[in-house]
């Protein structure tokens, strides 16, 4: 069983955080992991100050009493992701379901259209320096899943005039893309990271000392931030 660096505890406290009113437009928890994956990731990450006013929707936000106690759990998730999305396992993906009825269908549109959201105010746009053509097409493939989940992919394809699957083709196609995007997104940051000449990323959150600087990168011990019990 994989082990984390942010508990379930922690991770409910900064959904319900999200929530608070005080935030004009903060992020889901869906979002906020599939925006982060996004930012953890490409020619040079967002920086953190940059991806906290993008999470809580302003600077404002950022600097309220809700703001400042969401961002060491924020920055315990973006610990956790980085390592998850390092790992050989697909990542878990934080999804809402599509309406409140019992058994509806996960919604990975707010998720999908976050990561691209990510992808586009990223510091340096991801193809500017690729002139590889298989990187180029690589890249394409591995974001085609998000393309297809958010209906960029189809509408793209009829301006052109193509044709697009329909039917029980389309639901296959949509089906496929869904258990492709955990893995794709991973496949994005590994390649980044190899770009970066990053060596691999172990998951040693399970050996972190109660006492040891938490790997989040807030300065505290581990046991006053990810490692604290609640």
């Amino acid at each position: 069983m994989r082990s984390t660096i942010i508990s379930d505890t922690q991770l409910d406290r900064l959904e319900a955080l999200l929530d608070d009113p005080v935030f004009d437009e903060a992020m889901r928890l869906d979002e906020v992991q599939g925006y982060l994956c996004a930012a953890l990731a490409g020619p040079v990450p967002i920086p953190e100050a940059d991806w906290l006013i993008e999470v809580l929707g302003s600077e404002a936000g950022v600097a309220t009493e809700a703001g400042q106690e969401a961002i060491p759990l924020l920055r315990c998730l973006a610990e956790d992701i980085r390592i998850q999305l390092a790992d050989e396992e697909p990542m878990i993906l934080y999804l809402y379901p599509k309406s409140d009825e019992e058994g509806a269908p996960s919604d990975y549109e707010p998720w999908c259209l976050a990561y691209l959201h990510g992808v586009d105010t990223a510091t340096e746009d991801w193809f500017d320096d690729l002139t590889d053509e298989e990187e180029v097409e690589w890249l394409d493939e591995r974001l085609f899943p998000l393309m297809v989940l958010t209906g960029e992919a189809e509408s793209a394809a009829r301006e052109h005039g193509e044709a697009w699957p329909e039917g029980e083709e389309f639901e296959e196609l949509n089906k496929q893309a869904e258990e492709d995007l955990a893995r794709a997104v991973s496949e994005i940051f590994l390649f980044w990271n190899a770009k970066h000449g990053v060596g691999t990323i172990r998951n040693e959150g399970s050996k972190v000392g109660r006492n040891d600087s938490c790997p989040c990168g807030s300065g505290k011990k581990f046991k006053q931030c990810c490692g604290k019990v609640d």
